[in-house]
């Protein structure tokens, strides 16, 4: 009750809750998308492949979304590119990149005189969140769920068989770098709430659990986005009334969701699986 009291009384704390709601959808719709496409290091990559865009735009004095969008597309250009032209694989090419822009950001923050902001970026700090940044938060979320929603089956195609998709004439090299494009848009718009230490979270482990509830897409982004959604209200609960890192306290709550899915998931829980098997076991003797 208290807690949604202050919801009701404090202006940050309302800004901070609609913040992490629409993180929470927009993170579980793209992450399905990043799940069956096996690019949960790509997510990685591009979540920390930001902070050279996000330190360069705090020093030039810009708002850091045209920085943060700017690096991370590069560095995944990047690279595909090395990947199509050498023997380097392909997860071997993303450690090499996205290292190398996590690096450069952390060289140019360094070279900062203040640090203060960008420690939240790194970190996340959703209860300082300003009206600037619900506001482009709110942008993104729209572009991104309204790319999805556009290009739906272009998506499911190509994130199932690419082979295929090519075969029916996809665009299929376009596609994976506009949905790395609307990832990295993504990535910025949850830099204020889970900091881009613990972004890749935000998209892996919601969707994730759905991808053990369900087995239709469209179920599935659903059900990412409710779980995104529930972690980000429960996190900010905790973070708020025991003055807990409010990215950390969005994580676990994601982590405690997939965990109780994990074990009690109706078709691929452990619990119920571990039963069926010992039931069968008992009736063959």
């Amino acid at each position: 009750m208290a807690f949604i009291e202050a919801v009701m009384q404090y202006g940050f704390l309302q800004k901070a809750l609609l913040t992490s709601v629409m993180v929470g959808i927009i993170c579980g719709v793209i992450g399905c998308f990043i799940i069956l496409r096996g690019m949960a290091l790509m997510g990685d990559a591009i979540s920390h492949a930001v902070l050279p865009g996000v330190a360069i735009s705090y020093m030039l004095g810009i708002n850091f979304f045209f920085g943060a969008v700017f690096s991370g597309v590069l560095t995944a250009i990047a690279i595909g590119f090395v990947s199509q032209n050498s023997r380097i694989k392909h997860d071997t090419s993303i450690g090499i990149m996205f290292t190398a822009a996590f690096a450069s950001g952390i060289i140019i923050i360094t070279m900062l005189k203040s640090s203060t902001d960008l420690y939240h970026i790194l970190f996340g700090n959703v209860l300082a969140v300003r009206s600037s940044d619900m506001w482009i938060t709110l942008g993104i979320s729209l572009i991104v769920i309204a790319a999805v929603y556009l290009f739906y089956k272009e998506l499911l195609v190509t994130s199932f068989d690419e082979t295929m998709a090519a075969a029916y004439g996809l665009p299929v090299r376009f596609i994976h770098y506009f949905l790395m494009t609307l990832l990295t848009m993504v990535t910025v718009a949850s830099l204020q709430t889970v900091g881009i230490v613990l972004v890749v979270a935000m998209l892996i482990t919601p969707a994730a659990a759905a991808y053990l509830l369900t087995e239709r897409l469209w179920v599935m982004i659903f059900l990412a986005a409710g779980i995104g959604v529930v972690s980000s209200i429960v996190g900010l609960y905790f973070s708020f009334t025991y003055n807990l890192a409010s990215g950390a306290t969005i994580v676990m709550a994601a982590t405690s969701i997939f965990v109780l899915v994990f074990l009690f998931s109706p078709k691929h829980g452990l619990v119920w699986k571990t039963l069926r098997v010992k039931k069968k076991r008992a009736s063959l003797v």
